[in-house]
């Protein structure tokens, strides 16, 4: 995330956008919740145009 958003927006954005492929919810909220890191990551490339290199 630091690497695509900067480290300050990064912690904003996993904080506040709200996500469609982890069901509505946020980036702070999945993982609080138990998801895994890769899918939250997956679902952040799903939305973003996060280049090939940081996939």
């Amino acid at each position: 995330m630091n690497a695509h958003f900067g480290e300050t927006y990064a912690e904003s954005w996993a904080r506040d956008y709200v996500l469609a492929p982890l069901g509505g919810r946020t980036v702070m909220q999945a993982l609080a919740e138990g998801e895994s890191a890769k899918t939250v990551w997956r679902a952040v490339c799903q939305v973003e145009d996060v280049s090939s290199k940081l996939r």
